[in-house]
């Protein structure tokens, strides 16, 4: 077994220990693609983390940013009905590039303070996936995305920081193997 494998196996099952059913399977899913995001950023100098090797826009800091705040996002949405920046989501619809703003980082936004944030983000999550009834709903905010006037559970809110963190994870796999050939998994 590998670094990898030995780390993810480990990992996924501290992460549910003492859950089981759909609570277990949260936990287990986002430890698994939040390990194998960090372990994408791994080892990179901080140049490298900000550059852009492929015709996309994105970097490897900007993602671990951008994951970070979707997932602190979403969990206060969970807690409070509310997703902070959400008022500037209907722009996005009006400027393709309003949305790259979440994924800049500034000078003070090394790969260690990235790497905090997301940590500890990750750790106030985890707690929530434990003890949020997971049917409480709130109505999304207006953004393009969303068809009209609707509602998503804790459940869906949890689903989608998944999905996002699932989606960017390759994406940060990509970038990394064309800075210096180094993939997540493989």
């Amino acid at each position: 077994m590998n670094d990898t494998a030995e780390s993810m196996t480990e990992l996924l099952g501290s992460a549910a220990r003492g859950l089981s059913g759909e609570r277990a399977c949260i936990l287990e899913t986002l430890a698994k693609h939040r390990m194998l995001l960090r372990h994408t950023v791994d080892g990179l100098s901080e140049s490298d983390a900000r550059r852009r090797p492929t015709a996309s826009a994105l970097t490897l800091a900007g993602i671990l940013k951008h994951v970070e705040g979707v997932e602190r996002g979403w969990t206060d949405f969970i807690r409070t009905g509310v997703v902070e920046g959400a008022e500037t989501w209907a722009d996005v619809a009006a400027d393709p590039d309003a949305e790259r703003e979440d994924f800049a980082v500034g000078p003070d936004d090394t790969c260690e303070s990235l790497l905090a944030r997301y940590a500890a983000t990750a750790a106030r999550t985890d707690e929530l996936v434990t003890t949020v009834d997971l049917d409480v709903a709130h109505k999304l905010p207006p953004a393009p995305w969303f068809p009209g006037e609707a509602w998503w559970s804790a459940r869906q809110a949890l689903a989608h920081i998944v999905g996002e963190t699932a989606q960017h994870s390759g994406h940060a796999d990509i970038i990394r193997e064309t800075i210096d050939g180094r993939r997540s998994m493989g």
